[in-house]
Parts: structure tokens; sequence; C-alpha cells
């Protein structure tokens, strides 16, 4: 184990009887950020060690996704802190464009207003002023949580440094030639009035209609199916595949589009499926992306017949009418006229809205402003490819790879008025200057800037870099650029994760932003069932830290916390996990009332029991398990292994079989109480990370020391003691076996039994005093008749049960269950020996049968092993 270094006080053994984590953690907390534990120091000399946090919007609360992944996060750079390492945990918000325009568009609503009230410039400002009062809850809550982030480095993307970095690298990108503007399809949102990203679009099942519609006349007509049958009046073409034989002959000749005076032709292109549907397709290039593809490569007009606000605005009878109003005449306009073959309602398909507002997004042909990924996005899948990131578990690369290897160019510009405002002045003549951040913007009469806003996700792609000072070479990018590890969940790999790859191996001279990409799962609840509010099951993580303890929820989400994996959570488990701490708190005081301590030397090995040893070996093995779960980022796994170590060998065991020795005082309590301290040291270091609080107040208590937080992290000492651990296994096979015979006779837990322990021969007989204490077994005494004898480990346990059990009423008991048990197996070979119903029943049903006679067979074993125990009446 490595020595600690701090300055010591006196240690204690005081501690309240009781853990309230109400009254500890906030000091707690409050102290390690006074006294800068959790700051980074570019001019160090350690190591760096660098995590970015996923920046949360500023109009955020902490939910338990943020919990969860601020958890891992908080583990790793606790860990590396107290292993030497300039640990840096950057942290920060996002301005989150739609989302914060939107609050602030509520509160004007409120007073009667609407942004263009205020005019830009007056509500950016109003924006501003909501951030100071309103926006950033979230950073009081992690500190609830105990993220041990820089606060002094705290940044956010609207800041004067971000703006910065974002103006450069968009410049840059122009003059590369990797920004422009083009008019194309986007997602857009008719209540926000913005173009939004991929992200922000959500897909759910909707009852729509699918209407079947005659095109072209007798033999020159064709019939097209549609979820949207308003879009037809922009229709600029029908397409069939060009190896259809049944449209062949259309391919080429222009057919009646209905409700209007326009025809338009049919064209052969590859993307259509024959086998669907009727194998022809209504192309509309203004209002579908698929479309648009299509008719730039058949040279197609585009029509757009929507306005911003869904209304639409092609001239005729439906001009005016909102885009589901207009659904609804148009298909009665076309069953009068004889065009529809077939309606079909409800007609269940997947629609995107907008996660904003909800509302139902429209696919609409504007002018934006695009990047063009594909010499990015090849760095980026290259990355990987050649060991310069990697991503664990690797099974994600292949997620990874089909999006960055088929990536579209990426729409960056957002009508809105929140954001950074595209660089780009337009000027009188037609001129167009992209201005970086040290160049003055062209001025004069009808020079203009452009009016849209980057998307959110710009930004937050420089973050890796952005943050340490970039454009300028800073200390802080010097030492903590590229990052060491990414921490985030797999659903946005390709929203942001892709676009911090992108981003940073260009601006960074090809260094990719972080050495590796840890994804985790999403937080269920504990069916495994989605959380929203829809379905009532969202779940307040600050409720469950007022009820049970930040390290209580903390543990519960790193205990299930599996690579990639989705994690469910449900109430029972926190409470389980504020046992656990209440557990720790209470073991650890005993063993400081009872001599546990950390001063002097530990002894010699030759000192020391087996038990000691034992605990000493499982200790260091314990410790080279964790090390090792960690560098893999197994936080369920290390939880697991530190939650068994904790609560099964060193409380339930060590702590147990130690008792006698501590009672009875002397040189080799003293031994032990110096053991059992230095077992107490680790383990309260190895659990640190993921249970901060608690084992702040416990090892500080233990060690007199200053914090655990500044801790030097255990290593593996190499120590082992197979023999020791042989013996102590025997010994707790012995244990397990006489509790569990006692159990099955229907003993109290606390019921004295006299029994004579035959231990001769065997490393047992040194423990005979604690098996009798742990097993309530009195000596023998006068008349002792043993009733049972339990050969185990080479011992045996011999019990007199006469006068503890009602042997007659024990016996009817056991005889009546042996009878159900006989009964169930007979059973499961009837049916197994069917070979009717073996024919015919799936395979699970088998195996649950054969399942149930192996159970059968085992009681049937246990019960006549019982009856033969009993004392003969």
């Amino acid at each position: 184990m490595t020595e600690n270094t701090q300055q010591q006080t006196a240690p204690t053994t005081e501690l309240p009887t009781q853990y309230a984590p109400a009254e500890v953690e906030g000091p707690l907390y409050e102290r390690w950020v006074e006294r800068g534990y959790f700051e980074a120091d570019a001019k160090s000399e350690k190591p760096p060690y660098t995590i970015v946090i996923p920046p949360p919007n500023v109009t955020g609360s902490l939910h338990l996704g943020h919990a969860f992944e601020h958890t891992l996060i908080d583990a790793l750079t606790r860990r590396k802190r107290m292993q030497g390492y300039e640990t840096l945990w950057q942290p920060g918000m996002d301005h989150a464009g739609i989302a914060t325009q939107n609050v602030v568009e509520r509160e004007l609503a409120k007073e009667g207003k609407s942004r263009h009230d205020l005019g830009r410039e007056a509500f950016v400002e109003r924006v501003w002023q909501w951030k100071a009062e309103s926006g950033g809850q979230i950073s009081g809550q992690m500190k609830r949580l105990g993220d041990g982030v820089a606060w002094s480095r705290e940044r956010f993307t609207m800041d004067e440094g971000l703006s910065q970095a974002v103006q450069t690298i968009f410049k840059k990108l122009y003059d590369d030639e990797l920004i422009y503007r083009a008019e194309r399809i986007i997602n857009w949102c008719p209540r926000c009035l913005t173009a939004i990203s991929d992200i922000e679009v959500e897909y759910q099942d909707d009852d729509g209609e699918l209407v079947s519609i005659r095109y072209g006349e007798g033999e020159d007509s064709l019939v097209v199916a549609t979820t949207r049958a308003e879009t037809m009046l922009g229709d600029t073409a029908v397409a069939v595949h060009p190896d259809d034989e049944r449209y062949k002959h259309l391919v080429g000749k222009r057919i009646k589009l209905p409700l209007t005076d326009r025809t338009i032709p049919v064209v052969a292109d590859t993307h259509v499926d024959p086998e669907f549907g009727t194998g022809a397709v209504k192309v509309t290039p203004a209002h579908d992306p698929n479309d648009f593809e299509i008719g730039q490569r058949h040279d197609l007009p585009n029509l757009a017949v929507m306005d911003e606000r869904a209304v639409i605005t092609a001239h005729g009878p439906f001009q005016g009418l909102d885009r589901l109003e207009a659904r609804s005449a148009i298909v009665a306009a076309l069953r009068a006229e004889g065009r529809i073959v077939a309606e079909k309602r409800p007609y269940v398909h997947s629609v995107g809205h907008c996660s904003r507002c909800k509302t139902t997004i429209e696919p609409r042909l504007s002018m934006q402003w695009w990047v063009k990924v594909g010499p990015l996005a090849k760095a980026a899948g290259d990355a990987v490819r050649d060991g310069k990131v990697r991503i664990h578990p690797q099974e994600m690369e292949k997620r990874y790879f089909d999006w960055v290897d088929n990536l579209h160019d990426w729409c960056i510009s957002r009508q809105l008025w929140w954001g950074h405002r595209i660089p780009v002045w337009y000027g009188p003549n037609g001129e167009v200057v992209c201005v970086g951040p040290d160049e003055q913007p062209p001025a004069g009469e009808g020079w203009h800037q452009d009016t849209d806003v980057l998307d959110t996700w710009f930004s937050s792609g420089l973050w890796p870099f952005s943050t340490l000072g970039w454009p300028e070479r800073t200390e802080s990018l010097e030492k903590f650029y590229p990052n060491s590890v990414l921490v985030t969940g797999y659903d946005i790999l390709f929203f942001w994760v892709a676009r911090m790859m992108m981003f940073g191996l260009y601006a960074m001279d090809g260094t990719p932003p972080f050495h590796t990409i840890a994804l985790h799962g999403m937080v269920r609840d504990q069916n495994g069932k989605k959380m929203s509010k829809s379905f009532g099951n969202v779940v307040n993580p600050l409720d469950w830290m007022d009820e049970y303890g930040s390290d209580a929820v903390r543990f519960t989400l790193a205990n299930g916390a599996n690579p990639g994996v989705d994690v469910p959570i449900g109430e029972d488990w926190v409470k389980a996990s504020r046992n656990f701490a209440n557990k720790i708190w209470n073991a650890t005081r005993f063993a400081l009332m009872n001599g546990a301590t950390i001063e002097g030397p530990l002894p010699d090995a030759s000192e020391m029991s087996a038990t000691d040893r034992w605990i000493l070996s499982r200790l260091n093995a314990t410790v080279a398990q964790v090390d090792a779960y960690y560098e893999d980022y197994q936080f369920a796994k290390l939880s697991d292994a530190l939650y068994h170590f904790a609560w099964d060998e060193v409380f339930d065991w060590y702590v147990e079989l130690s008792k006698t020795t501590f009672f009875a005082g002397g040189e080799q309590a003293r031994v032990s109480g110096r053991v059992l301290g230095e077992v107490l040291d680790v383990m309260l270091r190895l659990l640190h990370p993921i249970v901060p609080f608690v084992t702040e107040a416990l090892w500080t208590t233990l060690t007199g020391r200053e914090s655990v937080v500044i801790a030097d992290w255990p290593k593996d000492s190499g120590f082992r003691d197979a023999a020791a651990e042989a013996e102590i296994e025997n010994l707790q096979q012995v244990v397990t076996e006489v509790r569990r015979f006692r159990a099955d006779q229907g003993l109290q837990p606390g019921q004295k039994v006299p029994a004579r322990l035959e231990l001769g021969g065997t490393a047992l007989a040194a423990h005979e005093a604690a098996i009798r204490q742990l097993l309530r077994l009195q000596p023998e005494g006068e008349g002792f008749s043993a009733t049972a004898s339990l050969p185990v480990a080479g011992a045996t346990v011999a019990l007199d049960l006469s006068g503890t059990i009602d042997v007659a009423a024990e016996r009817k008991r056991l005889t009546k269950d042996l009878a159900a048990a006989e009964k169930e197996k007979a059973q499961a070979n009837g049916k197994l020996g069917n070979e009717a119903f073996l024919a015919k029943a799936p395979d699970n049903v088998v195996e649950k049968i054969r399942t149930r006679l192996a159970k059968a067979d085992e009681d049937i074993a246990r019960i006549q092993a019982q009856l033969a125990n009993l004392p003969q009446a």
C-alpha cells in the first residue's frame, strides 16, 4: 500500500451514532472547493489527466442522466487525482439556442410582448439578463452530487473566449471552402421558425392516413400513395425504377397532376423500390429530402408550396390553409374527382417532431449555411481506424463508422436571435465577406450581417479545445489537450462526439480531441422502460439525494454502469445503497471503538493471525481487481467488487472473526487493531471515488489527516497468502454449513446450542472461540448427547438439539415438505417421459420443467438429510 504523506493531526475514535448525509455532505463539499482540491495547474509537472463535462444546457436542471454521467466522470477524476495526476475536470454550460430563446419568449408573452417588440439587440440583452438571474441552476445541483470540477475554469459557449473560437474556426473553414451557402432540404419547425438539427428531431409513431391517388389518365396513368397529400401541390415528377416493366412505357412522358393545370414528367430513378407499394412515387423536391435528391439528378424544378409557418402558398382554393387543414381539403377534392383509389385510417407511421415544442417537423427547401463534411468525416473515421482514438466498448465502433462514413453535409444555420451570429456580411452589389475575430466588418451603406445564428452543436463541437483557450496557444491548451477520455452517452455518439472529432482534428493539426471515447447507456426505470413524463416514471435525483444521501444515488448509478448498456434504476436499489453507506459508517465506528488504528508500522506477517493475513491478502487482490476494472471502464464490476469486499469480507467476516481477539485484549488485539486500521484506510480510499462523502468523514476520523480527496490511491503491495485464504475459506464453510443447518431446523439466529467441535488435525483449531461466537455454540456440558453431526472441511461439528426444538412437529413439517417435493418430481418426470408432449412443447418450456426436476431432486436430498439428523423420538 502507498504511504500517505498528508499532514496528520490526532486521529479520533469519536463518530456520531448515525450517519446523517444532510449534515455531512454540504459542509464537506464547501471545504473541498475552498481548499482548491479540484483546481488544475497548467504549470504542474505532474502528468495531465483531462475530461470535459458534456456541457448541460443553461436552461437545464439535474436529471438522472446527468447524475449518472457525472458520477462516472467524478469517479475517474478523483482516482486519477489520488494517483498523482494533474487532473482537470472542465466544467461549463451550453447556451442552448432554441431552448433558451423559447424560455425568454415565454416570459415576454406573459408581459404581452414578443421578441419583435424588443428588437434583436434588446432581446439578446434580455436573454443575458435571464441567464444571470435564472440560468445555470444545474451548477448548484452538481455540487450537491459532489462533482469535483475546476469551478474557476467554468466556461459558457457564449462567453467572449469561446465566441472568438467559434468565429475563428468559421473563418478558417470558410477560407478552406469547407463552409458554403446553398439551398437544401432541412428540418424545419413551423412553431420555432428555425431549422433544427437531426438530434433535435424526436420520432414517434403517429396515427395518420395513407391515401392512394391516381395521376394521369387511362393507360397513361399510375397510382402513388402518400401520407402528406398537401405536398402534391408541389409535385414536379413521378419516379419509377428504370427496370420496372409496368411503367417503362411511361418513362419520359408527361402526365396530368390532379387538382392543377400542370403536367409533370415520369422519370426513372434507382432510388425507387419497385417492391414497395405500387412502385411509383410522387416527387416533391422542395418538401422531401429524398425527393430533393431525385430532383437534383433529373434537373427538376423546386416548387415550394408552404411558407415558414406551414401555411399553403400555392395559388388556388387551398391557399392560406394550414397544412393539416389543406390535407383534409385536398383529399376531399380528390375524392370528388374520383382520383382516390384507396384510403387507410389510421395509418401508424413514424413522424418527426420538434424536441422543444413537439410540433411536427416540415422538411423544407431553404437557403442555409453548410459544412462540407467529407474530408472532416474521413479524418474522424481514420483516427479511430488507425488507433489514435479508442472507442469503448469496441462494439460501438461499427455504429461510429456507419455514421461518419455516410455523413451528409451539416446544416449549421438557425433562424434565431440567441446564439453565435454568422460572421458574414453582404454588400449592396452582391458582395459576400466572411470576417475573422481580428478583422473589422465592412462598413458603409448597404452592408448588413447575416441574420442567422450557428447551430448550438457548432460551438459545442469545439469544447475540448476552446475551453482551454484556443485559438491562443495557452499553457492550459499545451498541458491538457488532447483530453484523456470523453465519457458520454452512446445516443450522442454521432451528433456531438463525431463533430468534436472532426473539429478537433481540423483545428489542432491532426491531433484528435481525446484518446478514448467511453460510451455509457441511458438511465431507465427499474423495469427497463424509458423515463418519460408521459409514462409518469421520471425521477428527480435531488429527491433521492434529500431522502437517502448523494452517496447512495451515486453508488446505485455506478453499480449499474456496464459499458454501452442501458441502466435500470429504482428507489429500492437506492435504499439498498443507503444501507451500504450506513453499514460502512457503523462498522467503521465499531472498529474505531475497538482499537482499529493506523498508528505505527504494519506488523510483520509472522506476528499476524491467519485471519489478519487472509484479509490483507484479499485486500491486495481487491486493489488489483478494482484497478483493472477502472482501466476498462467497468464501473458496475468495480462497484460490485468493492461492495462484496467491504460488506462480506471486511464487515461480515473479518470484523466478526476478530471480535474475540479484541475482547481478549493483549498483543494479538494490538496487531489485529493495526491490521483493521490498514484495511479500513485502504478500503475507504478505494471506495472514495464512488462514495466521496461518507468516506471523507470516516477516513479523516480514522487517520487524522487532511482529506481523502488528496490521499494516495492504494497500490497492490503484492502480498498474498494462499494458505491463510484456504484456512479462512474452510472456516467459512464450517460456519456457513452450520448456519444453514440451524436455519433448516428452525432455530433462531441468537439461540444457543451445546456443541462439540472436533477440529484436531486441522488449522481450524486456532479459531474455535471465533467459530463458537459466530454460531452461538455453547460448550458441551454434562449430559451432552449429539443429535446431529456435521462433517465439513475436515472438521466435525456435533450438536445437541434435544430440548431446543419440538421434534415431532418438525418431523411432521419436513415429512409434508418431502411429500410435496416428491410430487413435484413425479409430475416433472411424467411430462419429460411423454414423447408427444416433448414433440409439441417449446424448448423453453421443456427447459423449465427440467429445472423444476433438478430443484425437486435437491429439495428431496436436503429434506431427507434433515429428517435423518433429527433426534429420535
